[in-house]
């Protein structure tokens, strides 16, 4: 993202009322970068859940948490990351938006070792082929090509600890069982295939 600078004018304007502007040049130029470094991949493919934000057509925005077993996200090389679509309540409003407008936002937290990463880029959704054959259990595939990664201060992240893996996180030799919503009748009869 070279070509479209990391701060607009509302991002300036604020960062002159607290006096900012030069601690944010300085945290740009030290740590954002274009490309996954070592770091950032170790990070990426121990991660067991992320939030992903994207905008609709409108540009409203919706951010939704995607979560897998850890390496459920694919480093496919230092500038590309793919990513699993599970079973989910057939909205599909992350990929919708993705379909339409393309921008992401993922945001990697470890709440064990309070760390984050954060990484902007453009994506697009696969439905079929050895992308999508290659992850067990998935609907689509949605493919980033990294385009910003930054890390985040971890100050103001909570310490929580992981108790146990979703049992609907799909792996393989592993059938995830019926979420009970789907049993419920208000929405029995309009799930699909009946």
């Amino acid at each position: 993202m070279a070509d479209k600078p990391m701060y607009h004018a509302g991002s300036r304007a604020i960062q002159d009322r607290f006096d900012s502007r030069r601690i944010a040049d300085r945290l740009e130029q030290v740590t954002v970068h274009e490309e996954l470094s070592e770091w950032d991949v170790h990070f990426i493919e121990h991660a067991s859940m992320f939030f992903l934000a994207t905008a609709d057509a409108d540009g409203w925005p919706d951010c939704s948490y995607k979560g897998g077993l850890p390496g459920f996200v694919d480093v496919l090389d230092d500038r590309t990351l793919a990513f699993p679509s599970y079973d989910g309540n057939g909205m599909f409003r992350s990929l919708g938006n993705i379909a339409i407008t393309a921008k992401v936002g993922m945001l990697f937290i470890d709440f064990e070792n309070p760390s984050r990463i954060r990484i902007n880029g453009t994506a697009t959704v696969h439905f079929e082929g050895d992308l999508v054959e290659h992850f067990d259990g998935a609907q689509a595939v949605v493919r980033v090509a990294v385009q910003r990664v930054f890390p985040n201060c971890p100050r103001y992240i909570h310490r929580m600890q992981l108790q146990d893996y979703s049992v609907y996180a799909p792996a393989p030799g592993h059938v995830p069982p019926q979420p009970d919503w789907k049993q419920s009748p208000d929405f029995r009869d309009a799930l699909p295939g009946t």
